[in-house]
């Protein structure tokens, strides 16, 4: 006996565009209330929209990281996400680190151990660095490395990048 296909449940789907639509983005804490187009980047949001241009658009291809941002606590390229898949979502950038005018102690540690040159990937490699923090307070080497390697740096500042990392977590650690 032949068994009959069974046609999967139908869902309702918001569908949004072909122009531009409302959005609420969440980001540093603060609600922006945005009119984008269905096709434009979290990237063109935060930098064109909203004026965050610590977000660097570099490769605009998901293979350097100088866009990476934290997207409810997890470190995404700002360049591969629409706009729209974050609305409601919690989004976090560089410039939402520092408070009250003090540095977050991972851009101090960046500062303290002289972890940039051309400076270009820093923002993307200081929230790969956060997000791995945030996760894991006592980081190896290896687990440094692993957090940055979906950032690429044209300077080659790794190792000072690495030891950046690793001082940061000593000062968060340590309530500096």
């Amino acid at each position: 006996m032949a068994t009959k296909a069974v046609r999967p449940k139908k869902r309702k789907i918001a569908v949004r565009g072909p122009g531009k639509t409302p959005i609420k983005l969440i980001v540093n804490g603060e609600t922006h209330e945005l009119l984008v187009e269905p096709r434009r980047t979290l990237l063109d949001a935060l930098r064109k929209d909203l004026g965050l241009t610590g977000t660097k658009r570099a490769c605009d291809e998901g293979t350097c990281g100088a866009c990476t941002v934290l997207l409810d606590g997890k470190p995404i390229y700002a360049c591969m996400a629409l706009a729209l898949e974050c609305e409601g979502r919690s989004i976090e950038t560089v410039e939402g680190l520092a408070r009250n005018g003090k540095l977050h102690p991972i851009q101090a540690a960046f500062i303290e151990e002289d972890a940039l040159q051309c400076g270009f990937c820093t923002p993307g490699q200081i929230m790969s660095v956060k997000a791995l923090l945030d996760e894991n307070p006592n980081p190896t080497l290896e687990d440094v490395k692993r957090a940055v390697s979906g950032n690429l740096c044209r300077c080659g500042a790794y190792p000072k990048i690495f030891k950046a990392a690793l001082r940061a977590a000593e000062l968060l650690r340590s309530g500096s």
